[in-house]
């Protein structure tokens, strides 16, 4: 069950990316183009909230059975820095993360008819694509 999940884990994390980055640029030619964001810029901004819910179910489900999440809890996993990626930092930049995106989605879908929807979702869905670009684990990744 573990090694599934873990694959799981790994192989939505595209799903994930690649959603963030359609509904970011998306975002960003709605604001530049100075359209009007409507219900369909809404559903496709989901694009991006959707996968980055689930990859954060399975992600603390993966944490609380993995040998490098919760039980790896010590003072010297925080010397190593392979352990604390795992055990501290990854986790807490991808909850920051989903709590951005989610900020901006449910902002922006207040804002149907305005300009300011898409503003919303590029500086949301932005800083939290940067958030998780800074803190995947790139040499675990399926792959490497």
């Amino acid at each position: 069950m573990y090694q599934g999940l873990q694959h799981l884990h790994s192989y939505l994390a595209y799903a994930v990316l690649l959603g963030l980055v359609i509904s970011f640029v998306s975002a960003l030619l709605g604001l530049f183009g100075g359209k009007q964001y409507t219900n369909a810029d809404r559903k496709r901004s989901l694009l991006g909230l959707i996968p980055t819910h689930l990859q954060w179910v399975f992600g603390l489900i993966l944490y609380f059975v993995s040998p490098l999440g919760m039980e790896s809890a010590s003072g010297e996993a925080m010397k190593n820095s392979v352990s604390r990626l795992y055990f501290l930092e990854h986790p807490l930049m991808m909850v920051l993360a989903v709590i951005l995106i989610t900020v901006g989605y449910s902002r922006a879908k207040r804002q149907i008819g305005t300009n300011q929807g898409f503003k919303s979702i590029a500086i949301f869905y932005g800083l939290g694509l940067v958030l998780i670009l800074s803190r995947i684990p790139w040499n675990a990744w399926p792959g490497n």
